[in-house]
């Protein structure tokens, strides 16, 4: 039996009807909908908002249907939280897609064989349907797994997301004490991850997700990412949130993963980690990420000026993270 499905929509009818095609092929026996109100200064959201409502609002197939919808908008960080703390109330444990995200069959059979396999491992936190490998195999078993959590089509359980705070309260102390240099190696992307934790805590970014993989991380949780991509974004353009133009992340082709192969061994693939965050995250293409680049290499020219001093952080919190 397919687990529940959360289906997060908004103001696209267009494609959260192709999403909506792929989840009625399935009949899943429950299905929960989070929607964010219309905007008050773009008068066509009335309008898109109830159009994209009325598409996933009366299932064709025996199904207990569950809404959320919220009738002002919140914006992305607390409308996506909030639902999502709502779908976890409700269920032990979930999929999750948004209205962007056309997910493969096999995906929805993955993220249920993996639910079940470790649903009481707390070592995982997370089960993404998309691979970022540009189709390099990591490992000979159908999955592997990696410090990051890629949410464009995903799965995970009560159990993991009890930790979830959208405040990201416990950055600062995290910050202070050098806990990034305990998970991290690569000064790079110990700089990049700083500027993007200061950014959400002091709510620059309006987001859900980094607070999620922030979770992640606290609890030296991993992420089950698969060998093939079982997920495509089609959710570019002029009236997307946040990719207005194409990206080399958006658009990717979908390959079925029939068979699944399980690892023999539960660790981290730091060079499947390392691809993801040099290829696909801190992109040179964006402009403040270049300028973090350049920053970061100052510093590093004027640190060989100086005496060499080891940095030993005064502890490690929230948690160690995974060797």
């Amino acid at each position: 039996m397919t687990p529940a499905i959360a289906l997060i929509i908004f103001n696209r009818p267009d494609l959260t009807a192709q999403l909506y095609t792929r989840i009625r092929a399935i009949k899943p026996s429950r299905l929960l909908i989070i929607a964010d109100g219309p905007r008050t200064d773009r008068p066509e959201d009335s309008r898109l908002c109830a159009a994209t409502r009325k598409i996933v609002s009366s299932p064709d197939w025996p199904c207990e249907l569950l809404t959320n919808f919220q009738e002002e908008n919140s914006g992305c960080r607390r409308r996506i939280s909030s639902g999502l703390d709502w779908v976890f109330g409700q269920c032990p444990e979930a999929i999750v897609l948004e209205d962007d995200c056309v997910p493969c069959p096999s995906f929805f059979s993955f993220c249920s064989n993996m639910l079940s396999r470790y649903r009481n491992d707390s070592r995982i936190m997370h089960i993404s349907g998309q691979n970022l490998q540009d189709g390099r195999r990591r490992g000979s078993a159908s999955y592997f797994f990696s410090r990051y959590t890629h949410s464009w089509g995903w799965a995970s359980w009560r159990r993991a997301w009890n930790y979830y705070d959208v405040n990201l309260s416990t950055w600062p102390p995290a910050r202070s004490q050098g806990w990034l240099f305990s998970i991290l190696d690569d000064p790079w992307e110990i700089e990049y991850w700083t500027e993007i934790f200061d950014k959400v805590y002091d709510g620059l970014i309006d987001c859900w997700d980094y607070q999620w993989l922030f979770t992640c991380w606290c609890q030296n949780g991993l992420s089950i990412q698969p060998n093939e991509n079982l997920v495509s974004n089609i959710g570019f353009g002029p009236d997307a949130t946040h990719f207005k133009k194409a990206h080399r992340t958006l658009g990717m082709p979908t390959r079925e993963l029939n068979e699944i192969v399980h690892p023999t061994a539960i660790f981290q693939n730091k060079e499947a980690s390392r691809f993801t965050f040099k290829e696909y995250i801190a992109s040179p293409k964006i402009p403040w990420l270049q300028k973090m680049r350049d920053r970061l290499a100052l510093k590093t020219r004027l640190k060989r000026l100086l005496p060499r001093k080891k940095f030993a952080p005064k502890s490690r919190l929230p948690g160690r993270m995974f060797d």
